[in-house]
């Protein structure tokens, strides 16, 4: 990634951000919020925390299990940690998380990793990740239809585009894993119409990264079917991973002392916001992530707890995450990397 293009995709988080929390305290007594926030109990924001770290953790051990499988260099525990904390720093400062398994790549690449090993590791944490949240969301909306379209009311529409973009990213790698041959013809049709149109220009290197990208995925689904056991194992982690910023939401609940919403309500609604702005070309889906929470959860945080819930959860999930992960950046650049250098030079 280019400074130029980094520091533009900053820009455009801050900005987002900016606005965001604009939106929100605007007209609102701040001094009221604040007290309201204290009043979440540390019993409960200890384990708010731990589930926050362990979502980021969980990716860094899928990488460690499947990176360690694929050849005879073994990786820490500890360095693949850190590789899920730069992806998702840079995950969540760029439109729909586009930024943070390149960057990933580029430290695995620099560690002696293989970059056909650690490609097929990250499609295949991709992968899983996208199908379990489809899972997900279909069985929410089979089984929990009537409350799930009471419950979002105006965004329940929100949730089926979700559901849907999310469906068709992973028809889309289930299409290039399988049918590769297919996939590669129609990408090379659509190029041709869009350079007729004058939209894009002929390009060797265009052309290079999507026979790259579409081999990558073939590597993987080999590795994949020779090794059915670590992608049971990685099922279940991701799985996991993904519930426990659903759970976050409830243990903020019980911080705050309120009573009358059972756990599954509150972790199911949790999930239908995580699933209907997942794709969405934002930041951080920052913005409409907070506008659908008051929303759906108007009923749940009553009285004024509903800003000051959706300030520990959102700030826990996100904001907390995205502050230690740019830490872990920042030693990786100034202290990690300068170190490496010194020893090379010695």
């Amino acid at each position: 990634m280019s400074v130029k293009k980094k520091v533009l995709n900053i820009a455009v988080f801050l900005l987002v951000m900016f606005l965001t929390f604009y939106a929100l305290f605007s007209g609102r007594d701040l001094t009221e919020i604040a007290r309201s926030v204290a009043k979440m109990s540390p019993w409960y924001l200890i384990p708010a925390v731990a589930l926050a770290i362990f979502f980021v953790c969980a990716e860094g051990f899928m990488i460690w299990y499947l990176l360690n499988a694929m050849r005879d260099k073994k990786n820490s525990l500890f360095r693949c940690f850190q590789y899920s904390f730069i992806g998702f720093f840079y995950s969540g400062i760029t439109p729909s998380a586009t930024g943070g398994q390149p960057i990933q790549l580029y430290y695995m690449n620099k560690d002696g990793n293989r970059v056909s090993d650690s490609t097929v590791v990250l499609m295949t944490v991709a992968v899983v990740y996208k199908f379990v949240l489809v899972v997900l969301g279909f069985g929410i909306l089979l089984f929990w239809y009537h409350p799930l379209r009471a419950e979002l009311n105006s965004y329940f529409p929100l949730y089926l585009l979700g559901l849907m973009l999310n469906v068709i990213l992973v028809v889309l790698i289930l299409g290039v894993m399988l049918f590769p041959k297919v996939i590669l013809k129609t990408a090379k049709f659509f190029e041709g119409i869009l350079i007729r149109m004058k939209i894009w220009k002929p390009s060797q290197k265009r052309d290079e990264k999507i026979c790259g990208f579409i081999e990558s995925y073939q590597q993987a689904v080999t590795w994949l079917g020779k090794h059915k056991g670590r992608l049971a194992g990685v099922v279940v982690v991701t799985f996991l991973q993904r519930c426990s910023l659903f759970v976050l939401t409830y243990v903020v609940y019980l911080g705050f002392g309120l009573k009358g919403t059972d756990a599954m309500t509150v972790i199911l609604l949790q999930a239908s916001v995580y699933i209907a702005v997942d794709m969405l070309p934002l930041p951080g889906a920052q913005g409409i992530t907070e506008l659908m929470y008051q929303a759906v959860f108007s009923q749940v945080f009553t009285g004024s707890y509903l800003i000051p819930s959706m300030l520990v959860s959102r700030g826990l999930n996100f904001y907390f995450l995205l502050i230690v992960s740019l830490g872990v950046v920042l030693v990786n650049r100034f202290v990690l990397d300068r170190r490496r250098r010194q020893v090379q030079r010695g």
